[in-house]
């Protein structure tokens, strides 16, 4: 279904990138795998060649200068112009909106909109230069996606994430003025919005689990209460019509699905893949 096709997953060292990764691997994509840190993004581009798939890990933060376009520029280095990118990456920095600091806000928006804006920038000119020359050479041009994740907070809005929510929000703003800017070329740009999903966001915090932003690590998950909560038959049942948590597996279908042959003529879409969450 993907056969041949070169993508871009951020983020894809662990959880839904990972399974993303797995997923576009499995259908043939060769997938440059990016994460934050350098021996997850090597677990996952050394599992997707080991199962037969093409890959490279190119670690990095989206968030540093001029990480967007080194990124963009290996994999059309390695593979050619990109024809799948997912804006993937992320993590949380979570604190009541009156109790947010100004670092908060920033690091989660630049995290989650300012580097997905600029990676579909970086990305733009080879993708768009290679449509037109098919366009030359066929008269239509090769079916290209971009695949924005977006969040259940960013379409209902959550306690303590007033700077996730805002950029999960914005996130799908940007997606739509994509589709719209790029359909002409055959590049369609949709999001996909997540619930609760068994990931570390989703669990108890815990030590080990922690990403640096500033010099100061910042736990990633949910109080362990809270965290507890959404462990409860009860809560599931009362909050998620489908009664559970979401795998990273069932997320990363919908990039698939987005990114694949079966969404030719879908674009400017956002996509809940939620088990009924918010309706």
């Amino acid at each position: 279904m993907l056969a041949g096709r070169a993508a871009i997953v951020t983020g894809a060292g662990r959880g839904v990138g990972a399974a993303a990764a797995r997923l576009l691997a499995a259908h043939g994509a060769r997938v440059v795998v990016n994460d934050l840190d350098p021996a997850p993004a090597a677990s996952t581009a050394a599992a997707l060649a080991s199962s037969g798939g093409e890959a490279f890990a190119f670690p990095g933060s989206v968030m540093d200068a001029g990480f967007p376009d080194a990124l963009v520029a290996a994999c059309v280095e390695r593979y050619g112009a990109p024809h799948v990118l997912v804006n993937n990456a992320g993590f949380l920095f979570d604190a009541m909106l009156h109790k947010m600091s100004d670092e908060q806000w920033a690091a989660i928006v630049h995290c989650h909109l300012t580097a997905p804006f600029q990676l579909v920038r970086a990305a733009a000119g080879p993708m768009r230069e290679a449509a037109k020359a098919e366009m030359e050479r066929t008269g239509r041009p090769a079916d290209r996606s971009i695949v924005n994740v977006s969040s259940t907070s960013g379409l209902h809005g959550n306690v303590g994430q007033a700077n996730y929510a805002a950029a999960k929000a914005g996130i799908i703003g940007l997606t739509k003025t994509i589709a719209k800017e790029f359909g002409p070329l055959g590049i369609r740009a949709n999001a996909v919005a997540f619930g609760m999903i068994d990931t570390r966001m989703t669990s108890a915090f815990r030590e080990e689990e922690t990403v640096v932003v500033g010099g100061t690590p910042v736990s990633q998950g949910l109080p362990k209460h809270v965290a507890q909560m959404w462990q409860s038959e009860e809560m599931l049942r009362a909050a998620v019509p489908l009664c559970r948590k979401g795998t990273p597996e069932e997320a990363a279908g919908g990039i698939l699905f987005l990114a694949s042959p079966l969404a030719t003529y879908v674009t400017g879409h956002t996509l809940e893949v939620t088990g009924g969450m918010g309706i």
